[in-house]
């Protein structure tokens, strides 16, 4: 079997194969609902038969979204629409995951297809929050530091949201501290210039993240597996780098954290990030050996035979699709009959499926109720 489609098991949740759908902002909520899209985009990628089916960053409180567009988890009514798509994508035998998301500094702004520039608050935008009154660029609004009492509800927002996760039925939880959003603003020395506990020293900047990571796993049922998606270097002398990231996730692993997601870049808006094809894969090889924790390998992986290589040669324990998935949700199908394997299909798409194809079972394969 190619490696690409061995099981894994994190904690007490078996995933089919090893090609997870990585979360891909779809700006297309109204008050942080799902709605239509959301099903549509979610749905048809578990069909396309990615073991795990991440949601968007999904905000945890109204100012930690990037856009007024985004996809939110603050309040019950919004963990009750995305139920039915958790229900749907279990029943094709697949995990649903939600990514647990604070935008900080980089929130209220447009959508990148209008405008990313900032959005006046008469216009349904809002103050944004971050580690000092630094915004990420010009263009970008000016956030507000955060206090000791703003710092406890970022905590409180996290645990909550995951709370409300698990109720609508998701068992993945990926806690978001890439791409210069909140979380990687404390840990990088570019952009936590704080004098404080929360500030300074690597210890003192990474401490808001080791909370929100306790507080979740606290809420966070034991048996299922709790990941965090990092950038693993700012790409910029001076900022956070891959041995930085080796070290987190040591201390994230003795937290609880089960997998690191491993991308790169977004917190410096003048850095130069070298990239090509799987250009992040060596830093998730080095965090998944030096720190003795599972990676996942994201960035320009396309073909089935180069997710195959990062998984057989023990570079990263799955690989996580993005744009060549949004491309084709059913690139997990293509891969399966490229490298040979019989894949499950839908019996609706049976007549279509290679002539080894297995009839996938509609029952509640591929994870555990608790």
């Amino acid at each position: 079997m190619p490696a690409l489609f061995d099981p894994l098991t994190l904690r007490g949740l078996t995933f089919r194969n090893r090609i997870f759908v990585s979360p891909m902002c779809q700006y297309s909520s109204e008050d942080g609902l799902a709605n239509q899209w959301h099903d549509v985009h979610l749905g048809s990628r578990a069909v396309g038969g990615a073991a795990l089916v991440f949601t968007e960053a999904t905000a945890v409180a109204p100012e930690g979204r990037i856009s007024p567009s985004d996809l939110g988890i603050w309040r019950d009514d919004q963990a009750e629409a995305l139920a039915p798509i958790v229900r749907f994508i279990r029943r094709q035998g697949r995990v649903a995951g939600i990514q647990l998301a604070h935008a900080g500094r980089k929130g209220s702004t447009g959508r990148p297809w209008e405008n990313r520039g900032a959005i006046a608050v008469a216009d349904g935008g809002w103050e944004p929050i971050g580690p000092t009154s630094e915004p990420f660029t010009a263009g970008y609004p000016i956030p507000r530091p955060l206090d000791s009492a703003g710092l406890a509800a970022v905590v409180a927002g996290f645990r909550e949201a995951a709370v409300r996760a698990r109720l609508a039925g998701f068992e993945v939880a990926e806690i978001h501290a890439a791409h210069g959003y909140l979380l990687h603003q404390f840990l990088s020395p570019l952009s936590n210039t704080r004098t404080d506990a929360y500030g300074g020293a690597f210890e003192n900047r990474i401490r808001l993240c080791l909370e929100v990571v306790d507080a979740v796993r606290a809420v966070w049922p034991a048996h299922l597996p709790l990941l965090l998606r990092l950038s693993t270097t700012d790409w910029v002398e001076g900022g956070w780098s891959v041995e930085d990231s080796i070290v987190l996730a040591r201390r994230l692993r003795a937290h609880g954290v089960d997998l690191i997601d491993c991308s790169s870049g977004g917190n410096a808006a003048h850095a130069t990030i070298p990239v090509a094809p799987g250009y992040q894969v060596p830093a998730a090889a080095r965090i998944r050996l030096e720190a003795g924790i599972a990676t996942g390998a994201v960035g320009l992986i396309t073909t089935p035979q180069h997710a195959n290589e990062i998984v057989a040669q023990g570079q990263a324990d799955c690989v996580l699709l993005a744009r060549a998935i949004l491309r084709d949700p059913y690139w997990p199908l293509r891969a399966a009959e490229a490298l040979g394997h019989a894949m499950d299909w839908p019996a609706q798409y049976l007549r279509s499926a290679p002539s080894d194809a297995q009839q996938r079972a509609t029952s509640r394969a591929g994870g555990n109720d608790e």
